[in-house]
């Protein structure tokens, strides 16, 4: 059983989806994922000992529900965010471990290693484009401490929300004037925090901001940005061609 949408795609990636009794109700990909109502952020033990799992993957434990099934004698796999792209490839590894598809996921690691490194090769060299990965209007930001702000890092991009961030929490909370004063060349957010780049550019003072002159306020794919699994290194394709037309597009134009 999954209780971590990010394991759910990886169980499926390594050709354990037929071990997946159930997965939680945000395990929507793939399409063939048994998703229920289960919760991973509230579970319900009783509801999660009723599928009688061999294991149980969880992303975190909360409430907690390590020991609650524990007691039960049924077994529980925390495979936490990863810090980096590196611990990621090592949570994959222990999935096909615990599940029996040990030489399946040494393949699926090794492409993606290969596709990663061809999504890096396609940054800008020594461009150091400054960028803003707004999480939500809140103005909470990624930056080089969070596994989504690594990648940048690896990309080569200078993450404006790293001074901010002075107990690597991985998602300092920034203010608008710091956003605008920063004067990010690249802004990427998400498909699921409800506006769009016309929103972004019509904040007031943000007219000046060189990623909105420059029409590059990217949108990408919410779940895989948040999520480590076999499609990451689509979003670093992605990213990897924003940051080279950001850099190819002259100041002040």
């Amino acid at each position: 059983m999954s209780l971590s949408p990010a394991a759910t795609e990886i169980l499926f990636a390594i050709g354990a989806g037929d071990q997946v009794v159930a997965a939680d109700e945000f395990s929507t990909y793939p399409a063939q994922a048994p998703t229920t109502d289960l919760s991973g952020f509230e579970p319900n033990v009783e509801a999660v000992a009723a599928y009688e799992p061999d294991l149980v993957v969880v992303a975190y434990d909360p409430g907690d529900l390590v020991a609650s099934l524990d007691a039960l004698d049924i077994p529980v796999f925390v495979n936490a965010p990863p810090a980096d792209v590196e611990s990621g490839y090592d949570d994959i590894a222990a999935l096909g471990l615990l599940t029996g598809h040990v030489d399946e996921t040494a393949d699926v690691v090794a492409q993606m290693r290969a596709e990663m490194d061809d999504a890096y090769a396609a940054a800008p060299e020594g461009a150091q484009v400054r960028v803003y990965h707004e999480v939500d209007d809140t103005f909470f930001a990624a930056s080089s401490s969070s596994f989504i702000g690594s990648v940048y890092a690896e990309l080569g991009a200078e993450n404006i929300a790293d001074e901010a961030d002075t107990d690597a929490s991985g998602y300092p909370q920034l203010t608008e004037e710091a956003v605008v004063a920063a004067d990010p060349e690249l802004i990427v957010i998400t498909d699921e925090i409800g506006y769009g780049p016309e929103e972004v550019a019509a904040r007031p003072g943000w007219s000046e901001v060189t990623a909105v002159q420059q029409d590059a306020v990217v949108v990408v794919d919410a779940d895989i940005a948040s999520r480590w699994g076999p499609r990451l290194p689509q979003l670093v394709q992605t990213l990897a061609e924003a940051l080279s037309e950001a850099a190819a597009v002259p100041a002040g134009r």
